[in-house]
């Protein structure tokens, strides 16, 4: 899995964070990320990483690539736009590019309509997952609230609201596909 931001230094380090304390170090799942035009080699940015409980140590920014795209089972954004950049670079990722929120509906439609299947490991629910998601893009509508601002270079209550954001997507995303 790999999640996308602008910078790499606020929104995608903290959902990899995230991410990878929610499913540990179960086998077969892996989460990094990258930025658009990221600030490659920049640490955290400090108010994010404040936010963090445990933040990633040894977490350097860097450049989203094409060949990182099609290495990723799934790309997660914080933006449509960024969405749209990721997959105007590497159409063959379409099917499995989406925004964090989106991503995070998609798993809470299919969990209510007991898509998703109980039994196997993280790593294979987590794949089965990915395969089908795109079949639920149409029961939903996308749109601004599929966003989460960018709070590099803002105040506190920004760094705030976008962590709360990427939180909140994050628990319900696990929530829906089991930790």
């Amino acid at each position: 899995m790999l999640v996308v931001c602008t910078g790499n230094i606020c929104r995608s380090p903290a959902a990899e964070a995230l991410l990878a304390a929610a499913w540990g170090n179960a086998p077969g799942l892996t989460v990094s990320s990258a930025g658009l035009h990221a600030r490659v080699g920049e640490p955290m940015a400090p108010p994010m990483a404040a936010l963090l409980t445990a933040p990633p140590t040894g977490f350097r920014a860097r450049q989203l690539t094409p060949a990182l795209v099609r290495q990723a089972d799934l790309v997660l954004t914080m933006t449509r736009d960024q969405r749209a950049q990721v997959v105007t670079a590497e159409p063959s990722a379409v099917r499995r590019t989406f925004t964090l929120r989106e991503f995070a509906d998609l798993a809470s439609l299919a969990a209510d309509g007991s898509a998703l299947a109980a039994d196997g490991s993280p790593a294979q629910r987590w794949a089965a997952f990915v395969r089908a998601a795109p079949q639920f893009r149409s029961r939903r509508t996308a749109g601004p609230d599929d966003d989460i601002a960018d709070p590099y270079g803002r105040d506190a209550a920004a760094y705030a609201a976008a962590m709360s954001q990427v939180e909140q997507a994050v628990v319900r995303l696990v929530g829906a596909l089991g930790a």
